[in-house]
């Protein structure tokens, strides 16, 4: 049987659906929300050209405008579907009911945290059950050796994937002390857990631990631990408490809910 006809022989073009992508990949980098004539500029393309995509886009629900301006920016619709995958689906369901126990019996938030590239991604999060906790938005994303998560996911990986990540990170020219981050990864791997002051905001120590899948770091849980004047739950005991809910996840994954 000649199967000759269904295999594609040169690469097919689409470019109304490049133009779509290289939009959506533009305003996924940008800072600031962007004007229909920033787009055209940064793209190299006609405002014309750009105006009905921009329109179908929005209307779809991946893009949105700036509070009281032009400015498009992207909603959280791609951030959806990609949760929406089977195993990030079920990530997100065994997860999600320890992360509620977590907060309760720390009264301090928690998130869950995925390696994207160079970067560290948050994907699901659980305010804290008290007056007060520090709220990381969902689609986070911080380079991995700048956030204690990211640490945490490199520690607890194989030899050869630390050393892809470490090289992507420098062809990715991401500023970061070698010498410390390697100490670290060795400090939290003999440890299982890291405590780490935050870089962002002080006062905050995030608290980290591995969930684990054949010994490998497939996402990591984090408590941004707030420092209170009178706590009902300190540090020590919140580590504790966040080791046990990682290992319940993991143990979950490895064998099934329940």
């Amino acid at each position: 049987m000649d199967n000759s006809r269904t295999k594609p022989t040169a690469r097919y073009r689409a470019p109304a659906l490049e133009k779509g992508l290289a939009i959506l990949e533009l305003l996924a980098k940008a800072a600031v929300p962007m004007t229909l004539s920033a787009i055209s500029e940064n793209m190299g393309r006609s405002k014309n050209e750009l105006f009905r995509m921009l329109q179908v886009l929005e209307g779809h629900g991946y893009l949105t405008r700036a509070d009281g301006t032009d400015a498009y920016l992207l909603t959280n619709r791609l951030f959806m579907l990609g949760m929406e995958r089977p195993p990030v689906k079920g990530l997100m369901e065994v997860a999600l009911p320890v992360m509620h126990q977590l907060a309760e019996d720390t009264v301090q938030p928690c998130q869950l945290v995925v390696p994207c590239d160079e970067f560290i991604v948050v994907i699901a999060r659980v305010d804290s059950p008290g007056d007060v906790g520090f709220v990381v938005r969902l689609g986070h994303r911080r380079p991995l050796p700048h956030a204690t998560s990211g640490l945490v996911l490199m520690a607890f990986q194989t030899e050869h994937v630390r050393d892809s990540w470490i090289a992507m990170l420098d062809a990715k020219s991401v500023r970061y002390d070698r010498k410390q981050v390697m100490a670290r990864l060795e400090t939290i791997r003999s440890q299982g857990h890291a405590s780490i002051p935050s870089e962002l905001v002080s006062g905050i120590t995030d608290l980290s631990a591995p969930i684990l899948q054949n010994g490998v770091a497939i996402a990591a849980l984090t408590v941004p631990f707030a420092e209170r004047r009178s706590p009902k739950v300190g540090q020590k005991e919140s580590v504790r408490f966040l080791v046990k809910a990682a290992g319940r996840i993991s143990a979950a994954l490895s064998y099934g809910p329940g």
